[in-house]
């Protein structure tokens, strides 16, 4: 299977970009035709409304697809390099720098947004020239099924999009067969699965791992605006978002106050059983805390919790350092912001991070010191899926990034073609007596501190120059080879640098 798609690759990354992204804009149109269908296979597999689905992964689709189609052609078309910034010893060189497809793609699908996230990765992974094969999570087969088929109908070649069964042993089989890149979206033990494959091949990944993400609700915040951007984010697609909020820390100053605004916001939301896909020992170390101190919002016990679901814990519980994928989240009174910060830093996942402060200048300050890969200001998820921003994350969050333009260069390989004019190749020649002083003078005029110095340095330039030439000179006046004072039969000049 890689083999073939392989062999179609070949054919697709030799047609003209105009031509892929043709098939994207046409995909785009049957999108729009056909987005209840499209929504209704990944809302059945997941039990979620057509209305979420719609708005959280189709909507999105046809936008990050429209901006492909608008800017790919501008990153993606080959750049040269003037003459600005080249070094004078490069004098008649000629660069350009080429963006080249990879090949083939696997991109390990997600199970929480099976539509969206693989869609996008699959789509910039075709308008950069490569073949895709596209393995989806568990129940994630229907939503790939259907628009992969409007690829088709959009006239995609046969074997560039294939769709792999949801079996593990299937990624696993085309990561043995040598494909070129794989992207992943998954947990961090996954990623560590796949990368402890990839390693002895050397095959490049991008990983979107676990986020357990940071929030830090300031003494300034509007706290019913805060509270109702928690709520939604952990309930949104019954808590399975990656950068939903799991980490709060809430200035000690208002947390009553903020406390009673969960609260309020809370009663608008319906609860939801907890999909906790987590060790058993996670979920008795959470509702041992709870049975300490009663939940801020939502309800948990030993023999079930539901979410969302928002407890306060001690600083130095284990649970700070763990992982889990609901809508569950933790909470910390901290002193002030630096205390914040502090422990935003102590988790090993940055994959996002929330600020909700009114003073915009200083959020952004916050912001600056937050580990993530992106955060958001007074809001929550939803600027995130804006088509021009790349998303990733650090640490056991993985690394590398996917969508927006950063996303797409991430499915190529640079390539740099120099082309040199004329004749003259200075590095071609022997080196010469003093060349080494001549290359010093040369690096303190071009890059030394103040003019003064720069100005010894092109004075000292000269004058050795001057006298290379001259001994270049002498050297050429020297007798043919059989005359007197040529007794070594004939010596090759020393020539200037």
């Amino acid at each position: 299977m890689v083999a073939a798609t392989r062999q179609a690759q070949a054919a697709w990354a030799a047609l003209p970009l105009a031509q892929r992204l043709a098939v994207l804009r046409r995909f785009r149109g049957a999108l729009s035709k056909q987005a209840l269908p499209l929504a209704q296979a990944s809302a059945t597999a997941r039990g979620r409304s057509l209305a979420e689905v719609l708005t959280a992964e189709v909507l999105p689709l046809a936008d990050a697809c429209r901006f492909l189609e608008r800017h790919a052609t501008r990153t993606l078309r080959p750049r040269r390099l003037g003459r600005r910034g080249r070094p004078l010893w490069l004098s008649g060189v000629q660069s350009e720098i080429r963006r080249e497809p990879l090949g083939v793609v696997l991109v390990i699908g997600p199970g929480n947004y099976p539509l969206f996230l693989p869609a996008v990765q699959c789509l910039q992974a075709l308008a950069a020239g490569n073949a895709v094969l596209l393995k989806p999570a568990p129940t994630g087969a229907a939503a790939a099924r259907a628009w992969i088929a409007l690829l088709a109908e959009a006239g995609l070649p046969s074997g560039l999009c294939v769709l792999l069964e949801e079996d593990p042993r299937q990624a696993r089989q085309a990561i043995e067969a040598g494909v070129d890149k794989v992207v992943l979206t998954g947990s961090a033990t996954t990623g560590q699965a796949v990368l402890n494959q990839l390693a002895p091949r050397l095959t490049p990944a991008t990983l979107e791992l676990s986020g357990m993400d940071a929030a830090v609700i300031c003494a300034d915040a509007d706290l019913k605006l805060a509270a109702g951007a928690l709520v939604f984010g952990l309930s949104l697609n019954a808590g399975a978002t990656c950068i939903a909020p799991r980490r709060l820390f809430v200035d000690a100053q208002v947390a009553e106050p903020f406390r009673e605004a969960l609260r309020e916001a809370a009663r608008h939301r319906p609860s939801t059983d907890a999909p906790l896909k987590s060790p058993r020992e996670l979920v008795d170390a959470l509702t041992t805390e709870l049975a300490r101190t009663p939940p801020w919002i939502g309800t948990g016990n030993v023999g079930g919790l539901r979410t969302p679901l928002i407890c306060e814990v001690p600083g130095d519980s284990p649970l700070w350092q763990q992982e889990w994928f609901a809508g569950i989240a933790l909470v910390a009174r901290v002193r002030d912001e630096a205390e914040a910060v502090q422990r935003a830093q102590a988790s090993p996942y940055a994959l996002g991070a929330s600020v909700f402060s009114r003073d915009t200048a200083a959020a952004r300050r916050l912001a600056a010191q937050l580990p993530a890969g992106v955060v958001t200001i007074n809001d929550l998820i939803v600027p995130t899926a804006d088509p021009r921003l790349p998303f990733g994350g650090r640490g056991r969050s993985g690394f590398g990034v996917t969508r927006g333009l950063e996303g797409l260069v991430e499915m190529t390989v640079p390539k740099v073609v120099s082309l040199r004019r004329g004749r003259w190749r200075p590095h071609y020649e022997p080196e010469t007596a003093g060349a080494a002083e001549l290359f010093a003078s040369y690096l303190r005029l071009a890059h030394g501190r103040g003019i003064r110095e720069r100005w010894r340095a092109g004075c000292d330039l000269v004058r050795r120059a001057w006298q290379a030439a001259r001994a270049a000179g002498k050297s050429s006046a020297r007798p043919p080879d059989g005359e007197p004072g040529n007794s070594t039969g004939g010596v090759r000049p020393p020539r200037t640098p």
